[in-house]
């Protein structure tokens, strides 16, 4: 019994010390997760240095791009009030397609003056005209009576000389002649000076006609721009003209924004410009559609300056509390209009953008000027060929028209 107590106390004694076999299993299989961790780290950073090196570098993108686009404000060019407000914020509109008309009342006062005011003034260069023929017709009359004095005295000088006729009477003859180049004298002083008047000139090239029709021509301008009519093909934006309202020259009354003409504004960081180059291909996502519609588009120009530099109040590095941040520069972008019908853009929404810097081609600014206008409108054009036309027809009816009416009449 002794024996069987001892011998079962000594192995409950060692009993403890043989099982340590189990912890270093345990160990083994952490480090292996430790070693597996680890060579999928170095695989990850080997892919991405990979994908970096061989794709990654050559993009650059940024979600600090929104879309941009011209507004153009409609403003009057005359005085006047309200009458009729043809559009509202959303509608679309056609180029020269009447917006906001103003009362024409007091444009067609002076239209009508301006015509009468013409008229009158060609009616008076004509007559100049007249006067010219009438001096000259003068001065004829003037010589054949100095030729006829002189003749006379030199006859009465020769009868004076045999005593056939009186000193008097030779006097008088004397007096005749010098009266008579007096008068010939004054008639050719007077065509001079009706002459100079209207010497290389026609009726419709005299000063004071071409006066009187730039006044004309102002005021027929002044009422076609009492309707005023939209520059672009575009949709209503802003507007805040009430009927009634009295409005000035200047006066923002509603905006046309062509959806057509839209870009994309984007905000790169400075240390992302280094490879960036003008033509460069880009593509677009909007917010608005998220990644279902991707836009495409060209680099057009790089910022000449951050938008801190042209702010209100720019940035005084200057100053002691100077800290120092990565600047943004604006780069614009022209979108390929293959998606715009269909999917359109508004201005100011955000996107997405991503620049391909594969072609390194390109200059970094505008090497030249643009050969033609990039935006245009040729709606007012035809206003200025109206005007004339009105200028020619008063012009013809008053100055030549009816000069030619009056040499008919003394004809017959």
């Amino acid at each position: 019994m002794a024996e069987n107590s001892t011998t079962q106390a000594a192995g409950n004694q060692a009993g403890p010390a043989n099982q340590p076999a189990t912890p270093p299993a345990k160990s083994g299989k952490r480090r292996l997760l430790l070693l597996i961790l680890l060579a999928v780290i170095i695989v990850a950073a080997i892919g991405f240095g990979l994908y970096y090196y061989f794709h990654g570098r050559f993009f650059e993108n940024t979600d600090d791009a929104y879309v941009t686009g011209n507004l153009v404000q409609i403003t009057p060019q005359v005085a006047g009030t309200v009458t009729a407000i043809a559009a509202d914020d959303g509608d679309f509109v056609k180029q020269g397609q009447v917006l906001v008309r103003l009362d024409p009342s007091d444009t067609i006062v002076n239209q009508e003056s301006a015509e009468a005011n013409l008229a009158k003034v060609v009616r008076q260069v004509r007559g100049l005209y007249s006067n010219v023929d009438n001096y000259k017709a003068m001065v004829a009359a003037s010589k054949i009576q100095l030729q006829r004095a002189k003749d006379d005295y030199q006859r009465r000088a020769s009868l004076a000389r045999d005593g056939a006729i009186s000193q008097e009477e030779l006097s008088h003859s004397r007096d005749a002649l010098t009266s008579a180049e007096t008068s010939l004298t004054s008639s050719q002083q007077q065509l001079s000076t009706t002459s100079a008047l209207v010497d290389d000139t026609t009726i419709s090239s005299h000063p004071d006609v071409k006066a009187a029709a730039a006044q004309l021509r102002q005021a027929y301008l002044d009422h076609v721009r009492s309707t005023l009519v939209a520059p672009v093909s575009g949709y209503v934006a802003k507007r805040s003209v009430q009927v009634g309202s009295r409005v000035q020259p200047g006066t923002a009354l509603m905006a046309v924004v062509p959806l057509d003409q839209i870009w994309i504004d984007a905000n790169f960081k400075e240390t992302q410009l280094v490879k960036m180059r003008i033509g460069q291909p880009v593509e677009i996502d909007a917010d608005l559609y998220g990644g279902d519609i991707t836009y495409r588009g060209q680099v057009e120009s790089l910022g000449v300056g951050t938008g801190s530099a042209f702010s209100l109040l720019p940035a005084q590095n200057a100053s002691g509390n100077w800290i120092k941040i990565v600047q943004r520069l604006p780069v614009r972008i022209r979108l390929e209009p293959d998606n715009l019908d269909k999917f359109p853009l508004r201005i100011g929404l955000s996107t997405n953008v991503t620049v391909n810097l594969h072609n390194q081609d390109g200059p970094v600014l505008a090497p030249h000027p643009q050969d033609q206008p990039r935006y245009f409108t040729d709606v007012y054009d035809h206003q200025l060929v109206e005007a004339d036309k009105l200028v020619e027809r008063i012009i013809h009816e008053n100055g030549e028209q009816a000069m030619a009416a009056g040499q008919g009449k003394g004809k017959e």
